[in-house]
């Protein structure tokens, strides 16, 4: 059923042109269903006679269905005409609308001179193999390419592009991928936040009614729905059956669910496009970004799993062993000065780093953050004789070099605000609030784009960077370009300057940083290769912020720091044992003078950092679980190996419990039938208040039991007070 379908040419299109009688193109395409089926989910599409496609169903995989069967799966699903409704059944299609039934939020919406359209879409093309289908269909004026692919990983992506084959423009208000899920789904899980406390979950009960969340920051947000999910009811980290959504886009996004009465529950998501933003000449199209649709039926860890697989088989995926970084920028804040840095690089170097990242503070006029934003040249009054002293001390070390970036922000106190005012997409004139004491450029000005192109690359030329730490600070308020909304094309923008720089760089390694956690999502991790999931390093604020972090990303791409014993944002103080516990599981890194640091506290250091090291080749390939403890203080993070053979767990409290007796630790996901032996990692200590408290088998050393009996009998646990961990490694023992 995965053969390419035979159908009408298409012709080229061209502003103006007529496809006449969509009869004529009926009998090539027919009433005909497609079925996707990868890693246990299925995708069946009905591609009908007359209108859009439909979702027949989502979810598990059915099994070989024969022609037969599929036909009659299509008659199961057929809907019925509803009382005091339209006289005739109407189809719920991938974009639905008012000339469908369908009465909730459109799936498309658009004008032309002042016209509402309800296009009367036919499809006069549609190609289909074992993980895609594609399907070109036109309307009065406008054609449009519908993409499902499903890869090895059972993630769907969804896309659409719309293109204007008339004379006239059309202005274009919506375009959005929905997909319907199974009644039973009764929950919705999605999430908020703000500046150092992003991705908080919100787990609610589905009610009525079109339901719309919108992010209007310009970029991604720390507050981004992030994925909405649907759920039957009292789904947890590893039961039940969901149906998620992620946008694969930094700008402007819509997040919904439609739970109508006359119709089958709907999910999806889409580009925000504000008013007079996209408007498509004759010929022009409009494609949007990808829509990532997640089945499960392990809960949300499932979810995980399979976004994390489909990851990791990117061509583009980081392949080589994450490197422990050292950022420099709560080490010395604006204060560059040689002698200290080469001090720090010394002492980084000396306890295992590997990765030495220079941030704010040196380019032209760059001595606090009123000032030098857009001036992308070293600044010769810190740096007579360039960043080459440092770098030259760095790769001495035997570390790589990097450097902090923040491209699309400009300062007004800037010679490049001064001498092109009109590349700001927020002119300075229209009274627009600073933000940070900065401005966005505007990088769909074709000139603003090549200067920084220019500037960038020959700085990473110059220096041989290896990594750019690229920065993004504030929200997109009142962003326009001569008059228009442009946030979307200034997001594009953004998209193909990170593609022109790694072009001409192919080496270079960058991370995604916006305020911290502004910009995860999807769209920009297809052109970095680490994010930086918050400005925070208090270890028990970063608990949270990574577990959900953990949903969408695997711990490879999540950047995860030791921070100082006082933490810059929360002003908490905590222990070196448990910040070490908790910036293990990611891509370990430290942002902390280490020159200021006692001989104990490098020694744990040291260790901790030789722990990572000897670990990561599990932690960023293995599958990541979250065990429930049934202790609301209690996190527990387990990281498996794809052949069960080891695994790291680790246990850490982040507020007192109700109970005198600690939670115990199941782990599941192990070979049932395998022997493992249990213990505390030996590089990180356990901690020491335990002495007195530990439950016998950890006074021991290790434990041994069968994979079954860890799963479902589990582990009694120690009694951690808020702000300590432990991390324990399985090892299977040979058969």
């Amino acid at each position: 059923m995965n053969e390419p379908l035979p159908a009408a040419p298409v012709p080229h299109t061209n502003p103006g042109r007529t496809h006449g009688d969509p009869d004529a193109n009926r009998t090539s395409v027919g009433e005909r269903i497609r079925i996707l089926r990868a890693a246990g989910v299925a995708v069946v599409v009905n591609v009908p006679e007359r209108g859009l496609p439909e979702v027949l169903h989502w979810g598990r995989d059915l099994g070989g269905l024969d022609a037969d069967e599929l036909e009659q799966l299509r008659l199961a699903r057929a809907r019925p005409v509803s009382p005091s409704a339209l006289d005739e059944p109407w189809p719920l299609t991938v974009l639905p609308g008012e000339q469908d039934g369908w009465e909730g939020r459109p799936g498309f919406s658009a004008h032309r001179a002042r016209q509402a359209q309800y296009p009367q879409w036919n499809i006069i093309e549609a190609h289909s193999t074992a993980d895609s289908l594609r399907l070109i269909s036109t309307a009065d004026g406008l054609d449009l390419t519908t993409t499902f692919s499903l890869d090895l990983a059972g993630v769907l992506r969804v896309d659409h592009e719309v293109t204007n084959a008339s004379d006239t423009s059309l202005a274009l208000a919506a375009l959005e991928s929905v997909v319907p899920v199974d009644d039973r789904a009764a929950e919705v899980l999605d999430f908020t936040g703000r500046w150092t406390r992003e991705r908080v979950p919100q787990h609610r009960t589905l009610t009525a009614g079109s339901h719309v969340r919108e992010t209007r920051r310009g970029r991604t947000g720390h507050d981004s729905p992030f994925v909405t999910a649907l759920g039957t009811p009292g789904f947890t980290s590893s039961t039940g059956e969901l149906w998620a959504v992620h946008l694969a886009w930094s700008g402007d996004a819509v997040y919904r669910y439609d739970a109508l009465p006359e119709a089958r529950t709907l999910l999806g998501a889409g580009p925000l496009l504000r008013p007079g933003e996209i408007e498509l000449a004759p010929g022009e199209s409009f494609r949007t970004p990808a829509s990532v649709f997640v089945w499960s039926d392990r809960g949300t860890d499932g979810i995980g799993s399979r976004l994390h697989r489909s990851l990791r088989a990117r061509s583009s995926h980081p392949r080589r062993p994450r490197p422990v970084v050292l950022n420099t920028w709560e080490a010395v804040y604006f204060h560059h000065d040689l002698g200290r840095l080469e001090a720090l690089a010394d002492t980084a170097a000396e306890i295992g780093v590997e990765r030495f990242v220079l941030d704010d503070g040196w380019f032209r006029g760059r001595r606090d953050d009123s000032a030098g934003l857009g001036d992308w040249s070293v600044d010769p009054q810190v740096w007579p004789e360039g960043l080459h002293p440092i770098v030259r001390k760095v790769r001495s070390l035997g570390m790589e070099f990097g450097l902090w970036f923040e491209p699309e922000m400009v300062n007004p106190d800037s010679d490049l605000a001064r001498e092109h005012p009109e590349w700001l997409l927020q002119p300075l004139g229209t009274g627009v609030r600073a933000w940070r004491n900065q401005y966005v450029l505007d990088l769909s000005r074709p000139e603003a784009f090549e200067y920084l192109l220019e500037s960038i690359s020959a700085i990473v030329g110059e220096y041989r960077l290896d990594y750019i730490k690229w920065d993004q600070n504030r929200d997109l308020i009142e962003a326009v370009h001569d008059g228009r909304a442009n946030v979307h094309r200034h997001t594009e923008a953004v998209y193909r300057l990170l593609d022109r720089l790694r072009k001409r760089h192919p080496d270079l390694e960058i991370e995604s940083c916006a305020s911290g956690g502004a910009r995860v999502d999807l769209g920009i991790l297809d052109r970095t290769d680490r994010i930086w999931a918050s400005d925070t390093n208090d270890p028990i604020e970063r608990l949270a912020i990574q577990r959900w972090t953990e949903l969408l990303l695997p711990l490879e791409l999540i950047g995860s720091h030791i921070g100082p014993p006082v933490t810059h944002t929360t002003r908490r103080a905590t222990s070196l044992d448990f910040r070490i516990a908790v910036a293990l599981f990611g891509s370990a890194g430290i942002e902390w003078d280490v020159t200021s640091c006692t001989p104990d506290e490098l020694k744990v250091l040291r260790e901790g950092i030789a722990c990572y090291r000897r670990l990561r080749g599990l932690l960023h390939s293995g599958e990541l679980v979250h065990p429930d403890t049934g202790d609301a203080g209690t996190t527990a993070t387990a990281v498996i190996a794809q052949d069960r053979a080891r695994a790291l767990v680790r246990i850490a409290r982040h507020a007192t419990g109700d109970r005198a007796l600690a939670p115990t630790l199941r782990v599941p996901r192990l070979d049932p039938a395998g022997r493992y032996t249990v213990a505390p990692v030996p590089e990180l200590p356990v901690p020491r208040g335990l002495d007195d408290v530990a439950p016998p088998w950890l006074g021991h050393g290790e434990l041994r039991l069968p994979g079954l009996a860890l799963a479902e009998v589990g582990l009694q646990m120690p009694l951690l007070a808020p702000g300590e961990a432990l991390v324990l490694e399985l090892i299977r023992e040979p058969s």
